[in-house]
């Protein structure tokens, strides 16, 4: 019989990944919560015993951990509505918010379960490799919480939410900035009737290379030389997209202050 069971407030991404790959261990998940009970149900026909809570109200759960993976804006909103049984645990998952934002929570047992990834529906994970990220002031929560981690991770640490917040900010700037650089790229291609594939054999080897020699000595491209001559005749090139241009002049200086000093 699987010990410890949990219940899901919210049913994005990260829930729809997460829960799965907790229900296949000891943390086994019974309800999900949605503002879109369709979005809930979903999530339940990839569980084993689980079934959608229509409201916000878990006071007759047999749940001890109540997972919030909602947007990071929703969270407090999600709190001040909540009604848990006694005793029970409440974690968001969230990167950015600080563990104070379950200040209003109605119970004691609080604390975070943030995992560091990228989740898209229907993009498998393997969590084996995922970061998680735990953080609670009660040391009883945090054990659970790192045992929860451990079950499905190899990697689990404890963090403040402050660096928290930095590991957050990094993140954004390696995984979504850098996927928008992909994007900007694609639709150069594309404005050019050119295959976004051609890039694709470059954005591997860049990506391989910064992860095995690290990204300051992987930089290479005419900021990293100084050749102001391509960078001028690239900024003309992208003249007749202002917003593209400045991004490619504050990218392209940032890079030559590094390197030029």
């Amino acid at each position: 019989m699987k010990s410890t069971t949990v219940s899901f407030i919210g049913a994005g991404n990260v829930a729809w990944h997460l829960a799965p790959a907790l229900d296949n261990t000891e943390f086994a998940v019974r309800e999900v919560y949605s503002r879109n009970e369709k979005h809930a149900a979903a999530i339940v026909d990839k569980l084993y015993e689980a079934e959608v809570n229509p409201t916000l109200d878990f006071s007759e759960s047999t749940s001890k951990i109540f997972i919030i993976a909602v947007a990071d804006d929703a969270i407090q909103d999600v709190v001040r509505d909540l009604k848990l049984p006694h005793d029970a645990i409440l974690v968001h998952t969230s990167g950015s918010q600080p563990l104070s934002a379950l200040g209003y929570a109605p119970t004691t047992k609080v604390g975070v379960f943030y995992p560091l990834q990228t989740f898209t529906k229907g993009k498998l994970i393997d969590f084996q490799h995922v970061p998680f990220f735990v953080e609670s002031e009660d040391v009883d929560t945090e054990k659970i919480l790192l045992a929860m981690g451990k079950a499905i991770s190899k990697k689990v640490l404890k963090i403040s939410s402050d660096d928290r917040k930095a590991l957050h900010v990094a993140a954004v700037f390696a995984s979504n900035f850098t996927n928008h650089m992909f994007t900007i790229a694609e639709n150069i291609m594309e404005h050019h009737r050119l295959s976004f594939d051609l890039l694709k054999p470059l954005i591997a080897e860049t990506l391989n290379k910064g992860l095995e020699i690290g990204p300051q000595k992987a930089q290479t491209g005419p900021a990293r030389r100084g050749d102001l001559e391509i960078l001028d005749r690239h900024m003309e090139f992208l003249n007749e997209d202002e917003e593209v241009s400045d991004i490619y002049k504050v990218v392209s200086q940032h890079i030559v202050n590094t390197y030029h000093q």
